[in-house]
């Protein structure tokens, strides 16, 4: 990152207001903080703490790649999250103060990839589970900071372990398992060593997801991928019952907890959540949520917990009534656009695989979600009455949807060929122009009943990214990965003017005064064009690394943003061409940026998911 940014040291940072984002894969990622005040989860290489009541967010950055796990100490002093890597490189472990919010120490020997952490009940040691390419589990003394001892994780003809917990009562004794592994481990200070003693389960054969543990250290639990729940005692290393025998957990048993007043809390990768007792493990209470559950955190004795699932989901839960509210909830694939309605920062939509979403910009609540099952959005926008939102998709079909319900107010069968790939509105309402997969962009005429096509433009050789219309409804412009930009008349409906370049277009701005365009693509260029005879007048090297996808422009026009593959949102200053704010936090490539109307927000969003809103660096 540092280099990426040493030649502009007199940068800014552009600072971070919220985040809607939660990365739901990570097993056991979501964590009730001991305080019971607070949410603790990973969002790409950002670990998030939010606070349950107030939604305040604080970020801890400091990882490189995304978060792969996190623990909480004990008393709560402590936060400790691993990251993933490339092959062969370190991968590291960072132990964070949770009071003050700041990095305390980097630990680094695991390699490729950091698989779970957990931290002993008094806080003194800290365990570290390597990845497949790693295979070793190494103890860290919490107040030194460094390794006391290593060992290989799981013996030689069984897969690698994914799994660890500590003994809830001693410091010297914590468990692992994966795959056909179950070792019991036993800390031995003096001579720095862990020593392993391998748990018999006769002649089952099963790979462990999760793990659970008594208050009193009696038991442990192991969820596995078959649906069934191992009871082990750690005493005598033996199995002391499975269960259940004939309804087991469809998709495995991905998060299991151990309540005080006994019974589990499991939850499956079907999505079932369960309350059940051993020995037969029946279901005593249960619901069914949204996405395969990966984690369960109690708050407090576990009279209220939350739960997180592979949809990016987070809801909480009440023991008694066992009923589930839905708290936060995201995008888990790729965000493609992002807009806002006309004049207002209230409120933005944001697209991505099949559905579109309202959000509230100040709480980040989602306010509507628009489902077309099987498909894929590529674009949106609201039209300038705001009584309707347009929509482009992968199967040629354009959908408007009313913005308070939902509703399906009217499609548009077979717009485009190859799927529609970039939408824009007119601000008279009447008209949509799209463009296609095939590179042909289309006029519609919008009335009351009826939606016709008024011209076919063929000039693009190969997909549309962006279209971008005129003030004054006379003239549009659209942006091709064929290499081509081309400015057309909507009076004449024919071509005004061609800019070519060598390059994939993603994405086009006309400058408020209407005489230039800026646009921007793979060859990381952020380039202006006189829209009047298509030459080019300034060329700017807009990224360091990868492409650039997103840019918008404030309505006065002395400054844009992008932002693309290289994870930075910037914001120029259109006259003097340089880079005056640099927003450090997406882990993802950036695909859309938007300028709030009003000049408050730049929102962006990215390929993990995440919609990140930054506070707009200059006074309107």
């Amino acid at each position: 990152m540092d280099n990426e940014i040493s030649p502009e040291a007199r940068v800014a940072e552009l600072e971070l207001d919220a985040v809607i984002g939660f990365n739901g894969h990570v097993p056991g990622g979501l964590k009730c903080h001991p305080d019971q005040e607070h949410l603790v989860y990973p969002l790409g290489c950002t670990v998030l703490i939010q606070a349950i009541n107030t939604h305040e967010q604080n970020f801890l950055h400091g990882h490189g790649n995304n978060v792969s796990c996190v623990a909480i100490s004990k008393k709560g002093d402590y936060i400790a999250s691993g990251q993933v890597t490339f092959m062969g490189f370190k991968a590291d472990i960072i132990l964070w103060d949770y009071k003050k919010r700041e990095l305390i120490a980097r630990l680094s020997l695991h390699k490729g990839k950091i698989e779970a952490l957990a931290f002993s009940p008094n806080d003194l040691y800290l365990v570290s589970l390597g990845g497949p390419d790693d295979g070793s589990v190494v103890v860290w003394s919490v107040v030194k900071r460094d390794a006391i001892c290593g060992s290989t994780a799981a013996g030689l003809n069984v897969g690698n372990a994914t799994t660890v917990i500590f003994s809830k009562c001693r410091d010297e004794m914590f468990v692992t398992a994966g795959n056909g592994t179950i070792r019991v481990w036993e800390l031995d200070l003096p001579n720095r060593k862990i020593r392993p003693t391998e748990c018999q389960t006769g002649q089952m054969k099963r790979i462990v997801m999760s793990i659970g543990v008594t208050n009193d250290d009696s038991f442990f639990y192991l969820g596995t991928t078959t649906g069934d729940i191992l009871k082990m005692n750690p005493r005598t290393k033996l199995l002391a019952e499975t269960g259940p025998v004939k309804d087991k957990l469809s998709l495995g048993v991905s998060a299991i907890r151990c309540l005080k007043m006994g019974g589990l809390l499991v939850g499956s990768g079907a999505g079932l959540l369960i309350f059940c007792k051993s020995p037969n493990y029946k279901p005593i209470k249960k619901i069914q949520l949204q996405g395969g559950i990966t984690s369960i955190t109690l708050r407090g004795e576990g009279h209220q917990f939350f739960v997180g699932t592979e949809e990016s989901h987070i809801y909480r839960v009440n023991f008694t009534d066992f009923k589930e509210t839905l708290i936060a909830t995201c995008h888990f694939e790729p965000v493609q656009d992002i807009v806002f309605p006309f004049g207002t920062a209230e409120l933005f939509a944001t697209c991505a695989k099949k559905d579109i979403r309202v959000w509230h910009t100040l709480s980040n609540r989602e306010l509507l979600r628009i489902t077309v099952p099987n498909m894929t959005c590529h674009g949106i926008d609201f039209m300038r009455d705001g009584k309707s939102i347009i929509s482009a998709w992968n199967d040629g079909k354009i959908r408007a949807f009313a913005p308070e319900t939902g509703r399906l107010m009217y499609v548009i069968n077979s717009a485009h060929r190859i799927g529609v790939t970039a939408i824009a509105t007119t601000s008279d309402c009447k008209r949509i122009i799209s463009g296609g997969g095939e590179g042909e962009v289309r006029v519609w005429q919008i009335g009351c009943q009826s939606q016709k096509l008024e011209e076919a433009l063929k000039e693009h050789k190969s997909s549309v990214s962006c279209v971008r219309v005129k003030k004054n409804n006379e003239e549009c412009v659209t942006a091709s990965t064929d290499g081509t930009c081309i400015v057309w008349d909507l009076v004449r409906l024919r071509r005004n003017q061609m800019i070519l370049a060598n390059t994939l277009f993603q994405c086009v701005c006309y400058h408020p005064e209407e005489f230039q365009i800026i646009t921007s693509g793979t060859d990381r260029k952020i380039a202006y064009w006189e829209v009047f005879d298509g030459t080019v007048i300034r060329e700017l090297e807009g990224s360091l690394s990868g492409s650039i996808n997103g840019m918008d422009i404030t309505q006065e026009g002395v400054h844009f943003v992008t932002g693309g593959n290289d994870h930075l949102v910037k914001v120029w200053d259109y006259n003097e061409g340089e880079v005056t704010h640099v927003g450090v936090g997406h882990s993802g490539n950036i695909t859309r940026v938007r300028i709030s109307p009003g000049n408050q927000y730049i929102v962006s969003v990215s390929a993990d998911g995440a919609i990140l809103r930054w506070k707009y660096p200059y006074a309107s």
